[in-house]
């Protein structure tokens, strides 16, 4: 058989002798934490890496793997190069502006506090170096998270003036596992530079749910109990404030911030059946509420615990401890005994009052370690879903219950409603239950063909606007 190839055959070889493609070289200015733990990410991805250094020879530990030189050879050997020292170091950029001719400059640097200098640091990068592209981004990453690989889905934003530099950036960013927004132009610089600069930016609404929250049923409860008391009764429990009474706030704001978190999702199921799609936008105010679900949830967790420590504490209270001694000593002074009878159905609902408290506080616990990245990051998808959401409204189910049988004898003593008010527990219940109750119309059939109509019977109802729905009409 002739060994000469036939012209459209293939050329088969073994596996592995084909040459690999050759990595691209990305240069790093920078030899701090950032740019330690920048090349090591880039490294980890494929890239060659280069670092410039004023002193290349004692520069100090690098990223095994990685190549260090003189900042004009470093630049020589990459077309893009991430700057990644301060803005007051910036000056020798500009002597060596012929090397960065046609190159991207990408500007990682902060400051350390807002109009710290009278323009953006990317602005006055670009003014020294007027033939580079300067790139402002990466600069809300920190080296703890690149150095731990934290970086699956962050969202991170470039600007810069140059299309191309920008979609170079943006491909880069992108094999590291980042989400890349484009913030248009570099005169977006200065915020983007504000970014990391924000205190909990995304905790901002949560917090003032839970302090508005607190301070309602705090002032609520002090009204109901500790007022109630003195002008009523003439006693004085004002003692009561800094233990009895926060026990009582702390459980109250977790599960309603429990609830909160699955509230929106609900709503937006509602929204997406009366739609009849599911890629339509959200409103923006139920949009936002979603995006704060997780610091909602890390809320209560808090809340959940300093109630179970709270808790905890009541029996070495002095007013607890004075309250048993007193009625001894009265027993003891009267040569009396009172009877104390077992009733089977109060051991019933106190146990099962506190396995609910317990069991609760435990899948409390398993949500919020699983909404750590670290922990989410080591999950699949569907495990992460089924613990946020089936084990998610398992817990508020369970510490629902736990409300109602604190309450399952109070209800309808009259004795409860102080000044006609109800106890602040029932309150607390109200959402929970408005959230489960809709849940479980959501697994119903039934719902969703009721939507269906609603929606189908206001189109109707709408004037039709397209020439042959007019015409039509005027037939």
């Amino acid at each position: 058989m002739s060994e000469e190839m036939k012209p459209g055959s293939l050329s088969l070889r073994p596996l592995g002798t084909a040459a690999a493609p050759k990595p691209e070289v990305l240069c790093i200015f920078g030899t701090g934490d950032l740019g330690r733990s920048l090349g090591q990410r880039l490294l980890q991805s494929g890239y060659r890496v280069v670092y410039g250094s004023r002193r290349p020879h004692s520069c100090g530990p690098l990223p095994q793997g990685a190549q260090v030189m003189s900042h004009a050879a470093a630049a020589q050997s990459a077309s893009m190069i991430f700057i990644c020292v301060h803005r007051e170091h910036y000056n020798f950029l500009e002597t060596m502006a012929p090397n960065l001719e046609a190159k991207v400059l990408v500007d990682l640097s902060n400051n350390l506090r807002k109009n710290m200098y009278p323009d953006a640091n990317a602005a006055y990068l670009q003014r020294l170096v007027p033939g580079a592209d300067v790139v402002k981004g990466l600069n809300t990453l920190s080296a703890w998270a690149l150095q731990n690989g934290l970086l699956s889905g962050k969202q991170v934003y470039l600007c810069g003036n140059s299309a191309e530099a920008k979609q170079a950036v943006a491909e880069m960013a992108t094999k590291l596992g980042l989400t890349v927004l484009d913030r248009g132009s570099l005169s977006a610089a200065s915020e983007l530079e504000d970014f990391p600069l924000r205190l909990f930016p995304e905790w901002r609404l949560p917090l003032k749910v839970a302090v508005g929250l607190t301070a309602f049923f705090f002032f609520y409860l002090l009204i109901r109990d500790v007022i109630y008391a003195y002008v009523e009764k003439g006693n004085d429990i004002s003692y009561r404030i800094m233990v009895s009474l926060a026990n009582k706030v702390f459980p109250i704001v977790s599960l309603i911030m429990l609830s909160l978190c699955y509230l929106p999702g609900v709503i937006a199921a509602f929204v997406q059946l009366y739609r009849g799609t599911k890629y339509r936008r959200f409103p923006d105010w139920l949009d936002r509420w979603m995006l704060c679900r997780k610091q909602m949830g890390l809320l209560a967790l808090g809340f959940a615990f300093l109630h179970a420590i709270y808790t905890f504490i009541i029996p070495i209270r002095y007013s607890v401890r004075h309250k048993l001694i007193s009625r001894v000593v009265n027993e003891m002074k009267d040569n009396e005994t009172t009877p104390f009878y077992f009733d089977n159905t109060e051991a019933w609902a106190t146990d099962s009052f506190y396995v609910l408290g317990i069991l609760g506080l435990f899948l409390y616990v398993l949500l919020g370690l699983t909404s750590l990245p670290s922990v989410g990051g080591s999950l699949s998808w569907r495990e992460f879903s089924f613990i946020q959401s089936k084990l998610g409204h398992l817990t508020l189910t369970i510490c629902t219950t736990h409300g109602y049988i604190y309450g399952w004898k109070k209800f309808l003593l009259p004795s409860t409603y102080k000044w006609y008010t109800p106890p602040g527990y029932m309150l607390c219940l109200i959402v929970p239950s408005v959230v489960l109750v809709l849940k479980v119309l959501l697994l119903l059939p039934c719902v969703d063909r009721t939507l269906t109509r609603i929606r189908q019977g206001w189109e109707r109802s709408q004037p039709r606007e397209e020439m042959g729905d007019s015409k039509a009409t005027n037939l």
